[in-house]
C-alpha cells in the first residue's frame, strides 16, 4: 500500500467523520438512506475500493457514536438503529442526567468497536474455508434469508405475503426495460431499485403531499416546541472506559461479542432484545437506563461492524441486513462492482484491517470527542439550520439521477413505482431487510415458478 494510498484513506476518513457527525444528528436521518447513496456514487466515480471502505467505516462508526446526542438532549432518534435508546435516555433526561445518557452511549459506542473489529476479522478469517459452498446457493440462501426476515419481524404475515408479488414487480419490470430496449436484454437493473427501495418511504410521503385531503390533515397551526437543557461544562476529554461502570463494561462486551456471532439477524431486533434483556435484572431505574444504553449503544456498532466486515471478507456476497443495506455499493454498484467482481476480491486482508483501523480510529477520536464536548451546540446547529426535507430532497434527487443513468426516463417511472411500493410495504412493517433480500432472490424465485 502506497503512501499516497494511505493518506487519501486518512482524507477519506476524516471527511466522513465530519460529514456523517452532521447528517447523524439529524432527526430521522435513517442510516441506510444516508450512507448507502454517498457510498455508492464514490465507488462510481472510480474511488479507489480501500479508500471507499476507509470513508464507509469512517461515516459508520461516525453516525452511530452522534446517535448520543438527538437521542439524549431531544428525545429525538436520529435513525432506525437508535429508536430502542429512546425510551431510557428520556429516563435520565427526566433525572437532569442528559450529559451522562449522552457520555453513556458514546462509551458504549467505543467500547462495540473494541470487540467488534477483532472479532470480525476472526469470524471472516473462519468462514473464508466455506465461501464457495455459501456463494454456490446464494440465490436460495437471499431467499431463505427473506423467509427468516419476514418470519422475525413484527408484521410477520404482510412480509411473508409480500415476498412473491414485489419480485414479480421487480422482475416484471426487468423484462419491460428489455422488451422496449431500455437496456440491453441480459442487463439487471438494480442499484436504482436498490435506492428507491432505500428511500421509498419518502417518496410514498412525497406523493402523499398531492393528495388534497392527506395535505389537509398534515397541516398544523403549532410549531413543534423542543426544549434543550443547559449542558454541564466538560473540561477534559473523559475516558470512555472510566465513564462506565465495570458492569456496563462487561454487558456492553458481552453484548458486542453476541452481534458479531449472529451477525445475519436483524440489528434493530438484536439491539432491542440483547438490551432489554441484559438491563431487566437491574432494579433501580437510573442505573437499569444507564446500563440499557450503554448495551444498546455497543450491540448496535457491534452489529453494523460485522455485518459489513464478514460478509464483505469472507464471502463477497451480502449476506446480512447490513451488507445489503447501508454496505450494499461496497458488493454490487455496477458497472463498477458486481457479485463477481467487488471488494472482497480486489482488496486483501491487510487492505481490510488497514481501511478498518483507520476509519474507526479516526471517526471514534472525532466524533467522541465532538459528541461529548459539543451537544448541545450540535443540536441546536442541526435543528435551527438543517431541515431535514433538505437532505432528504438531496438524497432524492440523487437517487432520480442515478436511475436516468441506469436505463434513461422509463426508469425514473420504475423507481417511483418501487419506491412507493416499498414505501407502502415498510409502513404496514415489512423492513428494509425483508425488501432487500427479495430484490437479490427475484431472478431465482422468478425462475423458479
Amino acid at each position: 500500500m502506497s503512501f499516497t494510498i494511505i493518506i487519501q484513506m486518512i482524507a477519506a476518513a476524516t471527511l466522513a467523520a465530519v460529514l456523517y457527525t452532521i447528517v447523524g444528528a439529524t432527526p430521522g436521518a435513517d442510516e441506510t438512506a444516508t450512507l448507502a447513496p454517498i457510498t455508492l456514487i464514490l465507488v462510481l466515480t472510480g474511488m479507489e475500493p480501500v479508500v471507499v471502505l476507509a470513508f464507509f467505516i469512517s461515516a459508520m462508526v461516525a453516525c452511530k457514536l452522534i446517535d448520543a446526542v438527538p437521542i439524549s438532549v431531544a428525545g429525538i432518534p436520529a435513525g432506525v438503529m437508535s429508536t430502542p435508546m429512546v425510551e431510557h435516555a428520556q429516563t435520565l433526561k427526566e433525572e437532569g442526567l442528559t450529559d451522562v445518557s449522552i457520555r453513556k452511549i458514546a462509551s458504549g459506542a467505543i467500547i462495540g468497536n473494541v470487540v467488534s473489529i477483532p472479532v470480525s476479522l476472526f469470524l471472516a478469517s473462519a468462514l473464508i474455508p466455506f465461501a464457495n459452498i455459501m456463494k454456490e446457493y446464494g440465490d436460495i440462501v437471499f431467499f431463505i434469508g427473506a423467509i427468516l426476515l419476514a418470519l422475525m419481524s413484527k408484521a410477520r404475515i404482510i412480509s411473508m405475503v409480500s415476498i412473491l408479488p414485489f419480485a414479480l414487480l421487480i422482475q416484471g419490470l426487468r423484462y419491460l426495460y428489455w422488451e422496449i430496449g431500455a437496456v440491453p436484454k441480459g442487463t439487471n437493473v438494480f442499484t436504482s431499485f436498490f435506492l428507491a427501495i432505500t428511500i421509498g418511504p419518502a417518496i410514498l410521503s412525497l406523493f402523499e403531499l398531492l393528495n388534497k385531503e392527506k395535505r389537509k390533515a398534515m397541516k398544523t397551526k403549532d410549531r413543534k416546541v423542543i426544549h434543550l437543557r443547559k449542558e454541564n461544562a466538560i473540561e477534559a476529554l473523559p475516558n470512555p472506559f472510566r465513564l462506565l461502570t465495570k458492569k456496563e463494561i462487561g454487558y456492553s462486551a458481552f453484548a458486542s461479542l453476541i452481534g458479531c456471532i449472529m451477525f445475519i439477524l436483524s440489528p434493530v431486533g438484536l439491539t432491542i432484545f440483547l438490551g432489554e434483556l441484559l438491563a431487566s435484572r437491574t432494579k433501580d431505574p437510573i442505573q437499569k437506563a444507564s446500563l440499557a444504553v450503554s448495551c444498546m449503544s455497543a450491540l448496535a456498532q457491534a452489529t453494523y461492524m460485522a455485518g459489513t466486515l464478514i460478509p464483505l471478507i469472507a464471502l463477497g456476497i451480502p449476506l446480512s441486513p447490513v451488507a445489503i443495506g447501508p454496505a450494499n455499493p461496497l458488493f454490487h454498484a455496477e458497472p463498477v462492482f458486481t457479485l463477481e467482481h467487488n471488494m472482497h476480491h480486489v482488496l486483501g486482508m491487510g487492505d481490510f484491517v488497514w481501511a478498518t483501523l483507520l476509519g474507526a480510529g479516526i471517526a471514534s477520536a472525532f466524533t467522541y470527542f465532538i459528541a461529548v464536548k459539543y451537544s448541545r451546540r450540535i443540536c441546536l446547529f442541526v435543528f435551527q439550520r438543517i431541515p431535514h426535507e433538505a437532505i432528504m430532497g438531496l438524497f432524492l434527487s440523487l437517487v432520480l439521477l442515478l436511475a436516468y443513468m441506469d436505463g434513461g426516463f422509463v426508469n425514473i417511472a420504475g423507481v417511483l413505482l418501487v419506491g412507493i411500493v416499498a414505501g407502502v410495504l415498510y409502513r404496514l412493517g415489512v423492513n428494509y431487510g425483508v425488501l432487500f433480500m427479495i430484490l437479490y432472490a427475484a431472478p431465482w424465485l422468478i425462475r423458479s415458478l
